[in-house]
């Protein structure tokens, strides 16, 4: 290859998953094996927090949901939370900016063998179609239930709410590349992960 020749594009890998299906702990076993992460959790809650690009906008259209440390977080649920329209429209408002985000990062990453993007609501917002391959972690739903109730805040009704507004995983399951099973142990699921990393370099060639 010569200096002028472009390298080839990185594999573009999607990762997803419902509430509580560990998610973020698989994304951190991609990163710490070398692997560039995009994680979109994190760029909204930096666009939100203290100085963030979005608290202005977000405060305009839901008056009283940010203060001096950015959006805060139960003021703007509880204007948002149950209320599709308003979901709409702050989702109108973070998406294109997370979009925004993604596209740097990818332009960063233009060298790497592969790049993973940390997506949690990629089925039901579209777009998997853009990647080369979709993972989707998984647990079983009495080990989702018992994560999620465990978190500050959360409530078995919210949970069901939350579990309304997301694909369901069986089907999330059906229309993956590669699915990781949480349901085990840490060092099952790193296994898992470091195998389907050796899959996707092997098939990339």
């Amino acid at each position: 290859m010569t200096a002028e020749t472009p390298s080839r594009p990185p594999l573009m890998v999607g990762l997803t998953g419902s509430i509580g299906m560990g998610k973020s702990t698989v994304a951190a076993m991609f990163e710490r094996a070398g692997v560039p992460v995009f994680d979109a959790d994190a760029e909204v809650r930096a666009m939100q927090g203290p100085g963030g690009e979005l608290v202005g906008r977000i405060e305009e259209a839901f008056p009283g949901s940010t203060g001096p440390e950015g959006v805060i977080r139960e003021a703007l649920g509880a204007q948002v939370f149950g209320d599709r329209d308003r979901l709409a429209r702050l989702e109108a408002i973070v998406h294109p900016a997370v979009g925004r985000k993604r596209a740097r990062f990818h332009a960063d990453n233009a060298q790497a063998d592969m790049v993973l993007f940390d997506i949690p609501l990629l089925f039901e917002r579209g777009g998997a179609d853009a990647f080369d391959a979709v993972i989707v972690v998984s647990a079983p739903p009495e080990v989702q239930r018992e994560r999620v109730l465990a978190r500050p805040g959360m409530t078995p009704a919210k949970f069901e709410d939350i579990l309304k507004l997301q694909v369901p995983d069986a089907e999330k399951r059906a229309r993956a590349t590669h699915v990781i099973d949480t349901g085990t142990s840490l060092e099952e699921t790193r296994a898992q992960v470091g195998r389907l990393i050796g899959e996707l370099r092997a098939a990339r060639g």
